[in-house]
């Protein structure tokens, strides 16, 4: 969107915006490597918010950028960029693009208005960024798309849009088209939208009039654009004047790119040679006039105490409801909360209340009270600039929430109201751990709740059948980021431990066998017998303790007693450490002594003849955890997935197309199997696999996979 110099802003203002209209709030959504954070740099060393190759802007240089990016993979997750250009504030939040951080990248969707959507043009379109793409489109986010790396010799840009509409649809239109001057660069750049070339010939970026060869290739490129975006904008009178071949009027032009954009119907392609810094301004001005503010964005669900939907919009002047979207820890100012404000405006130093979801664990699951608002800064790397308030649509920082969490609401502590949260992916790999040592156990328990707080895709999980501490993660970078950040943030160092599946222990046939409890060793002794039979009952039967003692051989203050040994037997197992399930035992004689037996000898007599039975050949057997899993998949590795799914034993249960050349596999297969599937899929799949599970029951284990589990168990007690 060509625009003269001398509307160039490279001014920066460290006063808050007080009208909505004047803000665009912008995800940078990609695949790692194309280049995002290079062309987020370049945004804020043109408008003069970072220096050029180490010059200084206010205090901050480059290398404060690079620190966002060194705190995104390691820590944030997504980092917000704020810049002024021509007169508007445009929020840049930057995305992680690896799909163990897809919690980021949904967080920062729910901050943003519109998006780019950065492709390289080396590298072209993966089954992964096809996915990004999917998330956009999920909740109908405006957006354009960033071709970059055009200064790269094996850069092709009309292949890059070819491969664009191929993928995305027939909405998918250049904007803007390149003209090399010599190979891997760009000389000059065609505004398709306003028919204006924008010449980079000269060494300095010129705005004028398309002549000579030009002027074709700008007529080629025109009539297609134009024609889609009155389309998609519904404008019928500018398609009635272009049918008519009357001239174009341009800012009706960019209102219509405005109301498409909004709509999310229309996408336009931009080109990028990012290290040149052609392309920049360009981006820059078609986030200013073609991006919706947060004026026209669709706000979430805003419910009051009482459950009763309650209708905002973005209105300084509205009640106040504020979304904290992503939480994090800052080694000198401690904890600092990223908010977008969606109605009212929030001041620093006031008073909000806080209501959270439930989604947290531990002493954190769920929270609701008032508390005070620090500091708020609009932040640029290391740089924390204060501001004395945010308005409705913008975005801020917020230091010392002390118990505000991802994905809370703030709202007015007189008038308190909460916003639905967004859809938050469930992790799906377990990874069980124990603390390095002791003085790191004391501590590992309140780091675990304060991660959890900050990150809506981790999950604590302490399984009390198998005594394990599990991390339910997205995935292995997500653990190794898990772990650093216990170790640099909270000093707690973990170990991963083998992670085990909560078997259980059943008894396949009948059998008898006596429990005995006798000592004698001077003075009150202790004596106890007890006669039992044991059984398997249907699955899902439990367990039953069944009385036939007859004649008194077993007092009948005992009888009791056996069955709470037996009980106490079953939850620590009898082969291999499992619970025991699924029985019937049976107490039909026994034996006691009128001064030495108790119920405490009772007790450990029928934790013995459950011992004592199991110990008779072939009468036990393993039980393994079921689950049901619906894996979608591109066509193209449905076979691979159905044969790894038949090596894991698992039943294929069905397929079923699903639109866009997918397909979900259904099956039921052994949770032993697929613990590690998560990692797995992604490497079968070239990373576009997802899938989802749910427990379906226990089953019988292979005999040569309990004979394995036995030998870990035996192993383990040394």
């Amino acid at each position: 969107m060509a625009v003269d110099n001398s509307t160039s802003a490279q001014s920066k203002s460290a006063t808050p915006v007080s009208d909505p209209g004047k803000i665009r709030n912008v995800v940078f959504v990609g695949s790692s490597g194309v280049g995002k954070t290079t062309v987020v740099e370049g945004l804020l060393a043109a408008t003069g918010e970072i220096g050029r190759a180490g010059s200084v802007a206010e205090g901050t240089t480059v290398t404060d950028y690079e620190d966002i990016e060194h705190r995104t993979n390691r820590s944030v997750g997504l980092a917000l960029a704020p810049l002024s250009f021509g007169g508007v504030k445009i929020n840049v939040l930057d995305a992680p693009g690896y799909a163990d951080y897809l919690g980021d990248l949904r967080a920062a969707i729910r901050g943003a208005d519109a998006a780019v959507f950065v492709i390289s043009a080396v590298d072209g379109i993966s089954g992964a960024t096809r996915l990004l793409w999917d998330e956009l489109a999920r909740v109908r986010m405006p957006r354009a798309i960033l071709i970059t790396k055009l200064d790269n010799p094996r850069a092709d840009y009309d292949q890059a849009v070819e491969s664009c509409r191929e993928s995305f649809g027939e909405s998918v239109l250049p904007m803007m088209v390149p003209i090399y001057k010599s190979e891997a660069e760009i000389g000059k750049l065609l505004d398709i939208l306003t028919g204006k070339v924008v010449d980079f010939t000269s060494g300095k970026r010129q705005v004028r009039e398309a002549e000579g060869d030009e002027l074709g290739k700008m007529e080629r490129n025109r009539e297609g654009f134009i024609e889609a975006l009155i389309t998609e904008s519904g404008d019928e009178d500018l398609m009635e004047a272009y049918l008519e071949g009357d001239e174009l009027d341009g800012e009706a032009l960019k209102a219509d790119l405005q109301r498409a954009m909004a709509a999310a119907s229309f996408f336009p392609i931009m080109p990028m040679a990012a290290a040149g810094g052609i392309g920049t301004d360009e981006l820059l001005y078609l986030i200013r006039d073609g991006f919706p503010s947060p004026v026209a964005a669709e706000l979430p669900e805003v419910l009051d105490p009482s459950g009763q939907e309650v209708t905002v919009s973005c209105d300084p002047k509205g009640p106040l409801v504020a979304e904290v979207i992503k939480t994090t820890q800052d080694s000198y100012v401690g904890r600092i909360s990223i908010v977008r404000v969606f109605s009212g405006t929030l001041r620093s130093e006031s008073t909000v209340h806080v209501e959270g979801h439930g989604s947290g664990s531990g002493e954190s699951a769920v929270h609701s009270g008032n508390e005070r608002v620090g500091t708020l800064t609009s932040p640029l790397g290391a740089k924390q600039r204060p501001v004395p308030y945010a308005v409705a649509g913008d975005l801020a920082a917020v230091a010392r929430l002390v118990s505000a969490e991802t994905g809370d609401t703030l709202s007015d502590a007189n008038k308190p109201l909460v916003a639905q949260p967004w859809m938050s992916p469930e992790p799906m790999l377990p990874v069980a751990i124990k603390a390095a040592n002791s003085s790191d156990e004391d501590k590992l328990g309140t780091g675990l709740n304060r991660l959890v707080s900050e990150d809506p895709t981790l999950r604590v999980e302490h399984n009390p059948e198998t005594g394990q501490t599990v991390l339910w993660t997205m995935g292995d970078a997500h653990v190794d980021v898990t772990f650093q950040r216990l170790a640099d943030k909270f000093g707690v160092r973990v170990e991963r431990v083998p992670y085990r599946v909560a078997l259980r222990e059943t008894f396949n046939q009948k059998v008898t066998a006596e429990g005995r409890h006798v000592k004698q060793s001077g003075g009150h002794g202790q004596y106890a017998k007890c006669q039992v039979e044991v059984e398997p009952v249907a699955p899902g039967g439990g367990f039953e303790f069944v009385d036939k003692v007859v004649g008194g051989s077993v007092p009948r203050q005992f009888i009791p007693s056996v069955e709470k040994g037996v009980r106490s037997q079953m939850l620590k197992g009898v082969l291999a450490g499992y619970p025991v399930v699924d029985v019937r035992v049976t107490l039909f004689d026994g034996k006691a002594h009128s001064v030495d037996s108790s119920d405490a000898a009772f007790q450990m007599a029928g934790a013995v003849a459950l011992r004592e039975a199991a110990k008779k050949a072939g009468v036990i057997s393993l039980l393994e955890p079921v689950v049901t899993m619906s894996i979608l998949v591109d066509d193209e590795h449905v076979g691979s997935i159905m044969s790894d799914l038949s090596s894991r034993r698992g039943r294929l249960t069905g397929t079923e197309s699903v639109a866009g050349g997918r397909t979900m596999v259904k099956a039921e297969v052994p949770q032993f199997e697929v613990t590690n599937y998560a990692t797995d899929l992604r490497s079968m799949s070239r990373g576009t696999g997802s899938f989802t599970s749910e427990y379906l029951g226990h089953e019988p284990m292979p005999p040569h996979r309990v004979e394995a589990v036995i030998a870990e168990a035996q192993a383990a007690k040394g």
